[in-house]
């Protein structure tokens, strides 16, 4: 289902709010008239269901078996199976490609470069991710990047952090394309570094562009209104998929079900224990695109049996039976998630993620929400906030508004150490030992401390095989992690959306 390219939504906004008149909805709870000026002017605007943002595909959700399904060849011991459940959700059809990102980097270029030239180094790809001391890679370091030739392929190079920025990114310029469609603000050819749309300062009433065409209000002390939250007309975030949501999306089990009877458990994206198409048509074609065997990464000349050396544009091959490309082979993705080994047995068993970091926006003493205007930077020197972003600040106890001495849900901002590297469940955690005690006695390294595992509280989950992976990678079951500033010349990632309201969109009466 596709973006509309006219949509009716603020006419039916207005036209809920004065052509009305004639038959007002009354509440069920006082009994008072709805979009009635004279009743103060409580507004319910006209909704069906969430637009389709460009790109998506909605992941109809549900219940499955997560973890491991065949032997554990690695002896990770990191997916043990456990049954799960995942909301309904959007996932890009195929993953980001070197023309997706290409456009970010050029929108980035044009805002931000003549002033805060570091955004756009930050977002650049690792181009160098291609060399290796024992091969000659540099026609991909040159080329791969920005040649024509490749701007279909997925985008590589780029570390957790950055898939993050082109998640925002496209969350505003989606965000922008659908008020301006809309008629109520103004195109504007050539935003600035202060003026750009951004969804977050919009809302929060920051946003200093050009308004055309205001909502009517029902108020009768504001005539006119920005768009809420309420209207239904902003979509939500893009972002990272959760390691359940891309595991759940790669089996895509709604084809293999029958009523509630799953009648196959798949070991891949499709039915059978093999990686060559069955169907007559194209018998023993490859499924996949991926590593064969030492040294085959292709097969012979005359019939290439996956006809890609290293990656292969992003609609090759078959899609699942959600209609999502590549879901095993070409690259690995980036997930949501911080990567623990036991993570499977701790987490929840509805919507399973680990990595919460609870945030809230930042305000001035008079409680003004502030916004910025400077670059601001963390105390590694990384960019966590540009010019235009409202500013945001982890929830804490020393913020009366917060009230997290009265939450019985969490107490803290960070919770990705929970269960399983808090102090608490520290292997060197003795009784009476607090915060103050605990020094370098963590099971995993924190900010801060010296080196000691690759695990810790920045290595983030990567799904799925690349065209540098054996076969194995390809069932949707296993996992592995990186360091979220690092990059790799087999990784790249797509972005997910989550699903308000109905799990099954228009159509179903249950």
């Amino acid at each position: 289902m596709k973006m509309m390219k006219v949509s009716g939504r603020m006419v039916m906004v207005a036209g809920a709010l004065f052509l009305a008149s004639c038959h007002k909805e009354t509440s069920n709870v006082t009994g008072w008239n709805y979009n009635d000026p004279k009743n103060g002017g409580f507004e319910k605007v006209p909704y069906e269901e969430q637009e389709t943002g460009p790109g998506l595909v909605l992941i109809e959700g549900g219940t499955f078996t997560m973890g491991r399904i065949e032997q554990d060849v690695m002896y990770d011991w990191n997916n043990v199976p456990r049954r799960v459940t995942v909301s309904s959700f959007y996932l890009d059809e195929v993953e980001i490609s070197n023309f997706n990102y290409l456009e970010y980097l050029y929108w980035t270029r044009r805002v931000f470069g003549p002033n805060f030239a570091e955004v756009y180094k930050k977002a650049l790809p690792d181009t160098l991710c291609w060399r290796s001391k024992l091969a000659y890679n540099e026609p991909y370091v040159d080329y791969y990047l920005r040649h024509p030739a490749y701007r279909e392929y997925p985008v590589v190079g780029i570390n957790w952090l950055q898939a993050n920025d082109f998640c925002a990114w496209r969350t505003d310029r989606v965000n922008e394309f659908i008020m301006i469609r809309e008629g109520i603000i103004d195109h504007a050819p050539t935003p600035s570094d202060q003026d750009y749309f951004n969804t977050d300062t919009y809302l929060q009433g920051k946003w200093t562009g050009v308004v055309k065409t205001p909502l009517p209000s029902l108020d009768p002390n504001v005539p006119e209104r920005q768009v809420r939250m309420e209207d239904g007309i902003l979509l939500p975030k893009y972002r990272l998929p959760t390691e359940a949501e891309w595991e759940y999306a790669a089996y895509s089990l709604i084809g293999t079900t029958i009523e509630e009877r799953i009648t196959e458990r798949r070991i891949y994206p499709w039915n059978g224990h093999h990686v060559r198409n069955p169907d007559e048509k194209f018998l023993g074609d490859m499924l996949a695109n991926y590593k064969r065997s030492n040294g085959d990464n292709m097969g012979a000349a005359g019939h290439l049996n996956d006809n890609a050396d290293v990656t292969a544009p992003v609609y090759s091959y078959w899609p699942n039976d959600y209609g999502l490309y590549n879901m095993a082979g070409n690259v690995c993705e980036w997930v949501m998630d911080v990567y623990r080994p036991l993570s499977p047995q701790d987490k929840d068993d509805f919507r399973p993620f680990r990595g919460n970091v609870f945030r809230t926006y930042q305000k001035d003493v008079d409680g003004v929400i502030i916004n910025t205007d400077s670059i601001l930077y963390d105390k590694d020197s990384n960019i966590i906030n540009v010019p235009g972003n409202i500013r945001w600040r982890d929830v804490s106890l020393a913020y009366k508004d917060d009230r997290l001495e009265e939450r019985r849900n969490y107490k803290t901002a960070d919770n990705i150490s929970y269960l399983d590297g808090d102090i608490e469940s520290s292997v060197f955690y003795s009784e009476g030992q607090d915060a103050s005690a605990r020094g370098d006695k963590l099971m995993y390294q924190m900010t801060g401390q010296t080196p000691t595992s690759m695990l810790n509280d920045k290595a983030r989950v990567y799904k799925g095989a690349s065209w540098n992976d054996r076969a194995y990678y390809m069932n949707p079951g296993t996992r592995r992690y990186l360091d979220q500033r690092q990059t790799a010349p087999w990784l790249g990632f797509r972005c997910a959306m989550t699903r308000v309201g109905s799990p099954v969109g228009l159509g179903s009466r249950r």
